[in-house]
């Protein structure tokens, strides 16, 4: 792993798409799965409008043509691609019985060397590796969005994570310019235990009429110096990522604090996901729509 190497990533909504994008600019080979060629055709376009962005905020010396950075990813719907895996990094919804039917099939298509690599938002990394036979080989990568332009990554270590996984999944960080925060594994880790509550409670204040979105962002902005308010995060993260992330958090830990705002709800199942599809807490009329 001291050079550039192929990198299998599954999924390719916004996280996977971004990730991949970050692998391919850092010169790795990347093999982009995904069930649909629709997400693929999606995550061709996000990636090369995100090439694009990035022409625009490099130095002159660092700019890469985005056609020769686009042709180290190959799209694929083809599962037998995982036969030749050694570095998995996984994208898929936040869902119980999804990740573990992906988890079933990784196991039986990948060689046993490689390694798992899940991008959750909230689910713990024990559970996860209950349903492998390489517990040692899992962990967690939590990238933040936009992946190409968060330079720290949560890394989640498991119970049984090896120090040779986490030594491996450094390195890989290292190479796609990133740098880590090792978190021990508890349901949200660090940074969506804290996070996911906040973005809940602001839908709440919404939901309640205390303030429309545009004020309640402006606060945390303007008063407090945030980035981004609570609202324009969880519509960049998508809102349906969100939901997911309490309802694990909920079924996981339990309590009324982590019981997700009917208005955050209402939206998912309306399709208002966020950025990625136009409307969410805020409206984005020029976003490349899909998930």
């Amino acid at each position: 792993m001291l050079e550039p190497h192929t990198v299998h990533v599954l999924g390719a909504g916004v996280m996977g798409s971004g990730v991949a994008q970050t692998l391919a600019q850092t010169g790795h080979r990347v093999v982009l799965l995904d069930v649909a060629d629709e997400a693929l055709e999606r995550a061709r376009e996000r990636i090369q409008q995100g090439l694009r962005l990035e022409i625009l905020l490099q130095k002159k010396a660092e700019k890469q043509d985005p056609a020769v950075v686009l042709d180290r990813i190959r799209f694929t719907i083809d599962m037998e691609a995982l036969r030749e895996a050694a570095y998995v990094i996984e994208n898929v919804p936040e869902k119980w019985d999804i990740k573990k039917k992906v988890y079933a099939d990784l196991e039986a298509a990948c060689p046993e060397a490689c390694i798992f690599a899940s991008d959750t938002s909230c689910m713990p990394i024990g559970r996860i590796a209950t349903w492998t036979e390489r517990p040692g080989q899992v962990i967690g990568i939590h990238f933040m969005n936009p992946v190409p332009r968060k330079r720290v990554v949560e890394v989640i270590r498991g119970a049984a994570t090896t120090e040779e996984t986490i030594a491996r999944t450094g390195t890989l960080l290292q190479q796609m310019g990133k740098e880590c925060v090792i978190v021990n594994d508890a349901p949200g880790f660090v940074s969506n235990r804290v996070l996911m509550l906040t973005i809940n409670e602001a839908a709440f204040v919404l939901q309640e009429g205390t303030g429309s979105a545009k004020e309640i962002d402006r606060i945390f902005r303007d008063c407090m110096g945030h980035a981004m308010g609570p609202l324009e995060t969880a519509d960049l993260i998508g809102l349906d990522t969100i939901l997911y992330s309490i309802e694990v958090l909920y079924d996981s830990l339990g309590g009324e604090k982590f019981r997700p705002c009917p208005l955050l709800e209402d939206l998912v199942r309306e399709g208002h996901l966020g950025c990625k599809t136009g409307r969410g807490f805020h409206d984005y009329p020029d976003a490349v729509l899909g998930t």
